[in-house]
């Protein structure tokens, strides 16, 4: 369904051999590819109901499920069973004058089930509840917001919370809106709840500073942890020092009651600002919030302090900034944190989710936190303490910043799992032409590049990995069973370069308040295309126990993104992030090409691919609400802002053959 580009003309008579020659060719190799039907398909068998609760499976967010009907041995057999379409899609405009450009929209939503409903929430907030079984509509409901007010136009999902009993909004879908609204709908129907806040909704800029409505937004679903929906906030990187405050909130899920706030303010700062509103400049949390019931505890992955590339300003402020913070479920107070970079200066924010499993060490069994990281490390944390559970080494990094910064002398690198990105050097330019290598060596050889940690420059600094990863939101999926985490890996060099206040002219990036603006971007040669050698991404496979690596395989193919003949390519970028079932199967979209794939957990080898109309950058779910009903597999697929895949709004579904 993707166009990969045009094919050079040919002569009928030409066309006719090479036709003869395809077929041939064919028949001799499709029973050897994946996803090709050599025979009947195999009757499934019933399987076990298994559902998919939160946006990560679970609120630990292990992205695993324990769904048995499909299998390695019947998985080529799936077959599209449905697919829902919002309507919601958004094309690029220019900035028409102002700064702010207007992005294509990105449908990066995960749904849930309850149930037998499937609950998802569209690019721009619609949120739509089908029958999980065929995906007929039951209802939808449109929140009205402004779809041409925010650069980045996402909604990951929605979250659910049960009081017990039946009755009216007893079951309620709640969601974050781009213009900062928390709203709960009665699950049954779709109408709001109106004794939630004003009218089923509540205003979460309440006590948030002045800012541009583009620069506040909600795109994650709010954490459920009893009876409180918890959420934090994107504020928009790299625009100025007192931008909006990072706080984090909870409130009651009946009442939209606040029941307590956290601002990242260090011990000892005040708290607020002059006017009373909540500090500002302080980190934020964009991405997924995790609880545990069991332990009231609630785990927020921080942002950076803004601006991310300069931080002389700081003088502190970044005590909880790129960290994982456990927060105390009843008052919100700090229980432990543990910071994965001092004083960033990187755009090294955490990212994904915290993650929450039971490790098996021997005989022990300890409740630890798993969190990915931009630098491509992952750090295991005890859940109750924080204290790391392999050791974690402060090592010494690059110093020498620009005048009225200062660097932190050491960084935390965990030693047991390994870190997936090597250094480079001008040594590893590549390019698709002898000419393009070189303009990449070249390029490597005039930016400053003492290793990870190499801090922005005048002149222009390698930031490797890239400020987008190593591994992003998208990331991680844990089989239990076996403790294999599997994640995505950008693996290419991006660039910093500040610029004196001075010299700064309508830059997208002003850091506002600090004595540079910034400009940042890939380190690509003339053609375009990143200086260091394919794969630029993979899907990694990672013994969480053992600290080995598994299996590393390049993740899609450049087939919709170059024209013809440069198809070849394995391993492209793009947004998004893998699951497991428990029969050993990973599903995962993510790449820049419009294709989903199965792959063998043992090998990584690629069982299952399917055409989409676009990119699926987002995390796929599986479910199976009847013994003797189908498992599905759900995917969205609706390219990315920032990709140049066409927008959609395609919620597909794939199931065995009835």
């Amino acid at each position: 369904m993707g166009n990969g580009g045009t094919k050079p003309p040919m002569h009928s008579s030409q066309n006719g051999r090479i036709a003869r020659l395809a077929i041939a060719v064919l028949i001799a190799i499709l029973p050897g590819l994946p996803g090709c039907k050599g025979s009947p398909p195999p009757v499934h068998g019933p399987g076990s109901i298994a559902t998919w609760t939160a946006y990560g499976g679970t609120p630990g967010g292990t992205h695993y499920s324990s769904a048995e009907q499909i299998t390695p041995e019947n998985v080529q057999w799936l077959e599209l069973a449905w697919e829902h379409r919002s309507g919601d899609i958004r094309k690029a405009q220019g900035p028409e004058g102002g700064r702010i450009p207007v992005t294509n929209s990105g449908f990066q939503a995960t749904p849930i089930v309850i149930d037998d409903t499937l609950y998802y929430c569209s690019s721009f907030n619609k949120v739509f509840a089908l029958d999980a079984e065929t995906g007929q509509e039951k209802w939808r409901f449109d929140p009205e917001v402004d779809r041409y007010a925010d650069i980045l136009p996402i909604c990951r999902g929605v979250s659910s919370w049960r009081s017990g009993t039946d009755g009216i909004c007893e079951h309620r879908i709640l969601m974050g809106t781009l213009d900062a609204r928390l709203i709960a709908l009665d699950a049954q129907t779709g109408r709001r709840c109106t004794d939630f806040g004003d009218g089923g909704e509540v205003d979460v800029t309440h006590r948030i500073s002045e800012h541009d409505p583009v620069e506040y937004s909600i795109t994650s679903p709010p954490a459920i942890l009893n009876d409180l929906a918890i959420t934090g906030s994107l504020v928009l990187d790299n625009q100025r020092t007192d931008a909006p405050s990072g706080v984090v909130r909870a409130y009651d899920v009946r009442t939209g009651e606040l029941r307590w706030a956290w601002n990242p303010v260090p011990p000892g700062m005040k708290k607020l600002n002059e006017d009373g509103t909540f500090r500002s400049g302080t980190t934020n949390v964009w991405s997924i919030i995790a609880v545990d019931e069991q332990r009231d505890l609630v785990f927020v992955p921080t942002g950076n302090t803004n601006p991310d590339y300069y931080g002389g300003h700081r003088d502190g402020l970044d005590h909880y900034s790129s960290s994982v913070v456990a927060l105390n479920g009843k008052t919100g107070e700090v229980v432990w944190h543990f910071q994965m970079v001092h004083h960033d200066l990187w755009d090294y924010d955490t990212p994904a989710q915290p993650t929450l499993m039971d490790l098996r060490l021997g005989d022990e069994t300890i409740p630890v936190v798993v969190q990915v990281t931009k630098m491509g490390m992952t750090f295991v944390l005890h859940r109750e303490t924080g204290e790391p559970v392999f050791p974690v080494e402060e090592r010494p990094v690059p110093q020498d910043p620009v005048a009225g910064e200062y660097l932190s002398p050491t960084q935390p690198f965990p030693s047991h799992i390994p870190h997936l990105l090597p250094p480079i050097s001008a040594d590893d330019a590549w390019g698709l032409t002898f000419l393009d290598k070189g303009a990449c060596r070249d390029r490597l050889n005039e930016l400053r590049n003492d290793g990870i940690y190499t801090p922005p420059s005048l002149g222009g600094s390698v930031l490797h990995p890239s400020n987008g990863g190593g591994n992003n939101w998208g990331s991680p999926a844990i089989h239990l069973g076996q403790q294999v985490m599997l994640v995505v890996t950008w693996r290419f060099p991006a660039t910093s370069k500040l610029v004196p206040r001075a010299d700064c002219k309508d830059n997208f990036q002003p850091q506002l308040g600090t004595p540079y603006c910034v400009e940042t971007g890939i380190v690509a040669s003339p053609l375009g295309v990143p200086c260091t050698a394919p794969p630029w991404a993979t899907l990694d496979a990672i013994d969480l126990a053992a600290g080995k690596i598994r299996w590393s395989v390049p993740l899609g193919t450049s087939r919709d993104l170059a024209p013809f003949p440069f198809w070849w390519i394995e391993g492209v970028p793009g947004a998004g992030g893998p699951i497991v079932t428990s029969t050993g199967l990973v599903f995962i979209g993510a790449a820049l090409e419009h294709v989903m794939r199965a792959h063998d957990l043992t090998s990584g080898e690629v069982l299952w691919k399917a055409d989409l109309p676009t990119s699926a950058n987002s995390i796929p779910m599986t479910y199976q609400v009847r013994p003797d009903g189908r498992q599905y597999v759900v995917v969205a697929a609706g390219g990315h802002w920032g990709s140049p895949n066409p927008p959609g709004d395609h919620l597909m579904a794939f199931a065995l053959p009835e």
